[in-house]
């Protein structure tokens, strides 16, 4: 007898266990920082190749985080030990950042590895364009300009920086061939040669490797407001029927704006879209709390927030580039890794929850319920700081 009124007890206990894991992610996530605020970003290099056999190098990063050795091992500054130094350079004024960079630049010029096929380039340094502090919870972009000329009998550049340095996005143009090469480099890798006359020939699978890689990389680990919302689809019902319609509605809706974002034909400010895709967040979540069923008309809200995440998507594959010569090859292939991440979302989900518990009676009181206010809460206060912080 003893057993059995203790069972309860026991059971209930082991629920908040099973919950308290990722409720503690997503609240550690929530108050340590924000989808935008720390997030450690690729670094966007432009190398514009002059027709007078010199080049220039521009590069928008992070510069606070390079020069306090937050590496891409972080996908949030705040997670480092340099976090107190990331801080404290990040609230400096212009000039004082440009004197940290003084000390640092040494270190900074040696980490960039332009090389010919001649042997390597060593680029100066020309300008350092560094903004004012603004707000302080967000990440502020500054712009290193590098130069150098271009030894005769060069066919070939390749370019790489220190992995310290973390990921990028590399663009190389010429005024005759503006989209002559495209690539986002992992944190150490180097480009393919790229020629100084033709274009560099890319097959379509190395094109499709890289950017499907991108696209699950904004899912898992960086997208964590698709991820809560994903989550939020996967709470309302164990059944596959339910989860296909919603899962279905939105991949189609977000393709599609993914497609005219980046196309230009559909183009909404992030400051309209990122508070949109966390009242998504929020609405998905509350009516699993008021409903236990999937009704008519949830897949076509779902589709609605999905053409809202597609902009999102969009913007993102904007900033890093698309070569027009791979532009279908790599659209398909972001959009791809955008799925095998959303599915790794569903597939861990299962897997941690609903493989144990989704036939038991009180699986949505347990587990449905407190899930998804968690989550909600999560999201009210992305639209919250998105809309007026």
């Amino acid at each position: 007898m003893l057993l059995k009124n203790n069972m309860p007890t026991t059971l209930h206990c082991f629920f908040a266990f099973a919950i308290s894991f990722p409720v503690t992610f997503f609240m550690a996530a929530l108050f340590s920082s924000n989808a935008n605020a720390h997030e450690v970003r690729p670094a966007i290099v432009q190398l514009l190749l002059q027709e007078n056999s010199s080049y220039q190098i521009e590069i928008q990063l992070n510069l606070e985080a390079i020069i306090a050795e937050i590496g891409p091992e972080h996908s949030d500054t705040s997670e480092s030990s340099n976090a107190g130094k990331y801080n404290t350079l990040r609230s400096m004024s212009a000039s004082e950042l440009d004197k940290e960079f003084g000390r640092f630049k040494s270190r900074f010029l040696s980490g960039i590895n332009l090389n010919s096929n001649q042997g390597r380039l060593y680029p100066t340094l020309l300008d350092v364009q560094i903004p004012a502090v603004g707000d302080v919870e967000l990440a502020r972009d500054t712009i290193v300009i590098l130069a150098g000329n271009i030894p005769a009998g060069t066919e070939t550049l390749t370019w790489s920086w220190n992995e310290s340095f973390g990921a990028n996005a590399l663009r190389a143009s010429s005024p005759s061939k503006p989209d002559l090469y495209s690539v986002y480099l992992q944190k150490g890798k180097r480009s393919d040669p790229i020629p100084l006359q033709g274009i560099v020939e890319q097959s379509i699978w190395q094109v499709f490797a890289n950017y499907s890689v991108i696209g699950f990389e904004h899912i898992i680990p960086k997208g964590l407001d698709h991820i809560l919302f994903v989550m939020g689809l996967f709470l309302l019902s164990m059944r596959l029927a339910p989860l296909l319609w919603q899962i279905t509605s939105f991949t189609i809706a977000h393709s599609v704006t993914l497609a005219l974002g980046i196309l230009g034909v559909v183009q909404i400010p992030a400051s309209i879209v990122e508070p949109l895709i966390a009242l998504s967040i929020v609405y998905v979540c509350v009516e699993n709390i008021l409903s236990d069923k999937l009704h008519k008309w949830r897949p076509v809200v779902i589709f609605v927030f999905g053409l809202l995440h597609g902009l999102g998507f969009a913007s993102v594959l904007n900033e890093i580039g698309l070569n027009s010569t791979y532009f279908v090859t790599g659209l398909v292939a972001f959009n791809v890794g955008l799925e095998i991440g959303q599915l790794t979302v569903i597939a861990l989900c299962f897997a941690s929850v609903g493989y144990w518990f989704r036939h038991k009676s009180w699986y949505r009181q347990r587990i449905t319920i407190p899930a998804s206010a968690v989550i909600a809460v999560i999201g009210a206060y992305w639209f919250i700081e998105r809309t007026f912080l």
